[in-house]
């Protein structure tokens, strides 16, 4: 007869080929086996976010967006007419070469690439941890249809048995009945 294979052997199994330490190993394994592992990733990132990374995250969706290439094009469009058509000779507030507007987007763009690779970062720690959940989730899932299969295979076993055990009574009843 067979041996079963239990949940815990199964997840042995999966982790061979896997880098983990011993600890990692049984905390996934009781993860897997008796706790139900589906997290909402973006619930539990948005509870432990900072004023800070809620800012990052909002100048990064606006400056990442064409209202914000558009208004900042019209700007660049607006100094450049204000300075060489609108105001002139005295008046000028930028000559030509523009060196305060050079000056002012070099400032923009040393503000803005920072706060927008805070906001990546924390983008590439949460899709870690959802790739992880989903390692977790798919794991607990082919542990579940493994044990299906197991059951599965026992419910066809006894169902032949049963069909055995069924026709050798109808074969016994058919020679009791010639016999008579």
């Amino acid at each position: 007869m067979e041996k079963k294979v239990t949940k815990k052997e199964i997840v042995k199994m999966l982790l061979k080929n896997n880098e983990m330490d011993s600890q990692d190993e049984e905390e996934l394994l009781d993860l897997l086996i008796d706790q139900p592992i589906s997290i909402d990733v973006d619930k539990q990132e948005e509870a432990k976010m900072t004023k800070g990374d809620r800012i990052a995250d909002k100048v990064s969706e606006i400056a990442g967006s064409w209202g914000f290439i558009l208004g900042f094009s019209a700007f660049l469009i607006f100094w450049v007419i204000l300075n060489t058509i609108i105001l002139r000779g005295d008046y000028q507030i930028d000559t030509y070469p523009f060196i305060l507007l050079n000056l002012l987007l070099s400032c923009l763009a040393a503000l803005q690439a920072p706060v927008i690779m805070m906001s990546q970062n924390r983008q590439a720690a949460k899709d870690s941890l959802r790739n992880q959940n989903d390692y977790r989730t798919d794991l607990k899932s082919e542990l579940i249809l493994e044990e299906l299969y197991h059951k599965m295979d026992e419910i066809l076993k006894n169902q032949r048995k049963i069909l055995r055990i069924i026709d050798n009574e109808e074969e016994e009843e058919k020679g009791e009945e010639t016999k008579q």
